[in-house]
């Protein structure tokens, strides 16, 4: 196992986010490691950095989108994952589910919530801002949906959200998907090649 602390925080709501949760199992196994997934909010991200979305960034923008594009094509290849599919109520407000996530580790069924809310806003798209539709998949994945929303109500999930998208910022975090390696930073999906670099020894 290695010893080098890794850390992936995240926010549902990023397709780049989804696409790393994929290949991380198979990293995990090849460098006998173990992620610590983080929830955060990637808006609170946004406001406290004055980030955007890459969809506002790309727009307009010549040969940008393309080459984003080709890059994710990339990605998919070198990691063997499926690529995500284009969620049609993009952007979604992932408050209540990152809540949710934080709730789930409160429970212990924060795994199992995760591979949820992925698959229900990258494989098989939903508008999951909605209370009822995101109670509806979650159910459907075997999840008490109504104790976790409850419970993501809870002035102690809301305030660790909270923090944990703080110190995110305060590490140097701008966006989703972020990894930390010890103390050592990495933005991207792209350079989640880098990170197994660095914890296998490489």
């Amino acid at each position: 196992m290695s010893t080098a602390s890794v850390q992936f925080l995240f926010d549902v709501g990023s397709p780049n986010a989804f696409l790393s949760h994929e290949a991380i199992p198979a990293i995990e196994k090849r460098c006998n490691a173990k992620f610590e997934y983080v929830p955060v909010l990637l808006g609170g991200i946004f406001k406290a950095t004055n980030n955007k979305s890459p969809a506002e960034t790309l727009a307009g923008v010549r040969n940008k989108p393309e080459f984003h594009a080709l890059e994710t094509a990339r990605f998919v290849t070198r990691f063997g994952v499926k690529p995500y599919t284009w969620n049609p109520f993009f952007p979604v407000n992932t408050l209540n589910l990152m809540r949710a996530a934080v709730a789930a580790q409160l429970e212990g069924v924060f795994e199992k919530y995760i591979d949820a809310a992925f698959h229900h806003m990258w494989v098989e798209p939903k508008k999951m801002d909605d209370p009822e539709i995101a109670a509806e998949a979650f159910t459907a994945s075997g999840l008490d949906a109504r104790k976790l929303f409850a419970r993501a109500q809870d002035p102690e999930v809301k305030a660790r959200l909270i923090e944990n998208t703080q110190a995110a910022v305060e590490r140097g975090a701008f966006g989703s998907p972020t990894f930390f390696v010890g103390t050592e930073m990495f933005f991207g999906k792209e350079q989640l090649r880098e990170v197994e670099e660095l914890i296998s020894g490489k």
